[in-house]
């Protein structure tokens, strides 16, 4: 029985077949669904849990090299929203983007992470270094 770190097998599961460059999708509660992408919905209620409670779960034995995020999240949130994200994506780089580009990235990752986050723009695609 696994006692620390990630609980969820499902997740351990798709964490351990994540290879260098490999990406991986962790999203909000809105975000669309992709019937071809395998996806691990741990969505409850409104921001349980949140992108960023499952980000810094898998941080704990997951390398990410970098983050892939739309550049509307910046101007449609708070300052103290996009300072706790940077709080948490701290030491990996970040990259923003169009909305419209983040999009192409769905059909590459090997799994999404579904929360019931509500912030706009949170979605964020995690590439294993």
């Amino acid at each position: 029985m696994v006692r620390t770190g990630i609980l969820n097998p499902q997740i351990n599961s798709l964490l351990s077949r994540v290879r260098h460059t490999n990406t991986l999708l962790i999203t909000d509660r809105g975000f669309p669904y992709w019937p071809t992408i395998e996806t691990v919905d741990l969505s409850l209620v409104d921001d349980i849990p949140r992108v960023l409670d499952v980000l810094r779960a898998i941080r704990l034995n997951f390398t990410i090299g970098r983050i892939v995020m739309a550049e509307e999240f910046c101007p449609h949130n708070s300052p103290s929203v996009v300072s706790e994200f940077a709080e948490a994506m701290s030491g990996i780089e970040v990259q923003f983007e169009p909305h419209v580009e983040f999009k192409k990235r769905v059909p590459l990752v090997i799994g999404l992470i579904r929360t019931g986050d509500t912030i706009q723009y949170a979605n964020m695609v995690l590439e294993s270094s």
